[in-house]
């Protein structure tokens, strides 16, 4: 049985709703949940009083971990309203881009333990992938409860430095959007081919959503192997990944989007 402790999401947008959602689905206690959001959502209201947790109380008590899923430029207000309802026992975690652990101890310097986290938004459909990085000594009570919380909307990586969150980001987190453009990308290309642009779009995302779900499905098997079954030597895929596959092609493409939001990411965290 699982000891949960009382939970405090500061901020129910996509992110931290979809975490709460979770939370709820996973077995949380609704008593235990404080939710604090500024601008809370018609939808975000009917929840609480469905569920029964508490919307924007004036005050509470400590709370054992703290979701803080806010934008990065709340910090510090947020940091305010925080400051009385944590203490040194208090578990925060954070899926705020760009704020190092560091930023987070100057604003709130009782708390010293922290877990950086990276998830990105499949979270909302529970296909969500995130990285964290723990800062302070967790009990393993604590990680666990921890480790739950993060895994309701999907998968999660351990890394082993705060450093790799930026690269966590870069890749994963920034990722979605890479894969909607390729959408986009190879719907236009079938468009220069001839294809009415509604039909090219299904043909795109439909291939898009199968590959994603073959991926899935074989996790055991290396990508490039599923590639290698789709090309025919000489075959009409062989031909279009010449063009892919060349030094100036999606790689060295990829490589250098990915380090270009790497660079952002440690940019806004400074």
């Amino acid at each position: 049985m699982t000891d949960f402790v009382p939970l405090l999401v500061f901020g129910a947008g996509k992110m931290g709703g979809a975490m709460l959602t979770g939370a709820l689905r996973a077995g949380w206690p609704a008593a235990m949940i404080t939710v604090i959001d500024p601008h809370p959502s018609d939808a975000l209201r009917a929840t609480a009083a469905k569920e029964g947790f508490a919307l924007n109380p004036a005050s509470g008590e400590p709370a054992g971990l703290v979701l803080l899923a806010i934008k990065p430029q709340m910090l510090d207000s947020a940091a305010e309203a925080l400051a009385s309802r944590v203490n040194a026992g208090t578990v925060l975690v954070s899926v705020m881009a760009g704020k190092s652990v560091g930023d987070m101890k100057a604003r709130l310097p009782v708390i010293s333990k922290i877990v950086r986290a990276m998830p990105n938004t499949p979270a909302a459909i529970g296909r969500g992938i995130t990285g964290a990085f723990i800062a302070g000594a967790l009990s393993q009570t604590e990680r666990d409860l921890v480790a739950m919380l993060l895994m309701t909307t999907g998968r999660l990586e351990w890394v082993g430095s705060e450093d790799l969150i930026d690269s966590v980001t870069a890749v994963s987190g920034s990722g979605p959007a890479y894969v909607f453009y390729l959408v986009e990308a190879l719907a236009k290309a079938g468009e220069e081919v001839g294809l009415p642009a509604d039909l090219a779009m299904r043909l795109a995302r439909a291939t898009i959503e199968g590959a994603g779900e073959l991926l899935f499905q074989e996790a055991a098997i290396p990508p490039a192997t599923l590639r290698q079954n789709v090309t025919s030597p000489g075959g009409t895929t062989a031909a279009a990944l010449e063009h892919l596959m060349a030094e100036d092609g999606l790689q060295p493409l990829m490589t250098k989007a990915v380090k270009a939001a790497r660079a952002r990411a440690k940019a806004l965290a400074g």
